[in-house]
């Protein structure tokens, strides 16, 4: 089977849209929430992207874009250039783009909506349904950059990041592509979606604490995390850098309610990873957890961890989401990038906002500092709604 490496990073974020800014703010603890613009007055927090996040975007037509296809484009190009994947050094036609996304163009679908319906127009734009479409991230990298192999989107909801990085190594895995561009994208701050999500009442009022005694749900985000997997042989042959290597991709499905987490399905998914990985348990150094911040999630992914690694085994815990927030469909994308940054650093960003430990969450989640740590595997979680669990394992590039 051929072998994987991670050759390129790209991150469009809320707290920092270059790899330098983006892992300076995860090491810091710098958290990236404030009141959501689009829903003021509210108590809503949300995890923006900066105005100049897009900037630059090269796409020659960018109004027939969906928000969430120009966080795409930038992803991929800073991903790209990361991967010194320039024109010549590669074939397009077997360069994939597999991303995942959880909803598609929420922006172009509220916007029309609110033509249609709070504005009483009559006539909907000819654009919208190629901007709403939930492939348009997949197709729009594509367009921008020549890229001619298989190019698709997963959906998996909060798991689609994780599992388009599974399906895309796949790819290269098995000679179909020497290249495949990869990760989540998502854009869903309307008003519509955070109203959505408040209601459930798991959104957070005042910060995202996971695994803490005062975690009080989840603060939702926008972004992009891609990375470009390449076979090593075909890395070698460019001279391109290696980050790390992709290891192993383990997935399961709880098959049983639609909303509630299931410890059973988390370790599942975790055991498959370990053994694609063909790594022990006491081989993992960091866990990058799904840690959302809510009371449940929390509670059900230590019983999982508990149950894959041993009680008093568990290697170091931290949820990058207390700081980038949840980006849904993207959340995956940006902790792979994480993952492979923490591996390359020998640094675990910590847990932020972390107030008190919780006995029904008994982890190591490094709290509020980071820590040096000697990293040479690492596993990344990503566990939805609809019971859809995914992990991923990255070791260090030798």
């Amino acid at each position: 089977m051929v072998n994987v490496c991670v050759s390129g990073l790209g991150v469009v974020a809320p707290n920092g849209s270059s790899l330098d800014d983006f892992w300076a703010s995860l090491v810091t603890a710098t958290s990236a929430f404030s009141p959501a613009r689009s829903v003021l007055p509210s108590r809503i927090l949300a995890a923006e992207l900066g105005i100049d996040a897009l900037k630059d975007v090269p796409i020659a037509r960018p109004l027939m874009c969906d928000r969430s296809a120009l966080i795409a484009i930038a992803a991929a190009s800073r991903a790209l250039d990361d991967a010194r994947l320039t024109p010549g050094s590669y074939d397009p036609t077997r360069v994939a783009v597999v991303i995942g996304n959880g909803a598609g163009g929420q922006t172009t679908t509220e916007q029309q909506y609110q033509l249609l319906y709070r504005q009483g127009h009559g006539r909907i734009s000819p654009l919208a349904v190629p901007k709403i479409m939930g492939s348009s991230t997949a197709s729009w990298v594509s367009i921008a950059f020549g890229l001619q192999g298989p190019a698709f989107v997963l959906s998996s909801a909060c798991a689609s990041g994780t599992h388009a990085i599974g399906v895309a190594a796949q790819l290269v895995q098995s000679g179909v592509v020497d290249v495949a561009v990869t990760g989540g994208v998502e854009a869903c701050l309307t008003v519509g979606t955070l109203r959505a999500w408040e209601a459930m009442g798991i959104l957070a009022t005042d910060t995202c604490r996971p695994f803490a005694r005062g975690r009080a749900g989840l603060v939702l985000a926008e972004g992009a995390g891609l990375i470009v997997l390449e076979s090593e042989a075909h890395a070698r042959a460019r001279k391109a850098p290696m980050r790390a290597r992709y290891a192993g991709y383990g997935s399961s499905a709880d098959a049983g309610d639609l909303t509630k987490p299931s410890a059973d399905g988390m370790a599942r998914a975790m055991r498959a990873a370990l053994a694609a990985s063909q790594l022990l348990p006491r081989e993992i150094d960091y866990v990058n957890a799904h840690g959302t911040g809510t009371k449940t999630n929390d509670r059900v992914e230590t019983e999982a961890l508990h149950a894959v690694f041993g009680r008093e085994t568990v290697p170091l815990v931290s949820s990058t989401k207390s700081v980038t927030g949840h980006a849904l469909g993207a959340a995956g994308g940006l902790e792979a990038v994480a993952s492979v940054l923490t591996l390359q650093h020998h640094l675990v960003p910590p847990t932020a906002n972390f107030d008190e430990a919780d006995p029904e969450c008994a982890l190591d989640c490094v709290p509020n500092i980071a820590r040096p740590h000697a990293v040479r595997a690492v596993m990344s979680n990503s566990f939805a709604f609809g019971g859809l669990n995914a992990s991923v394992v990255f070791v260090e590039a030798r």
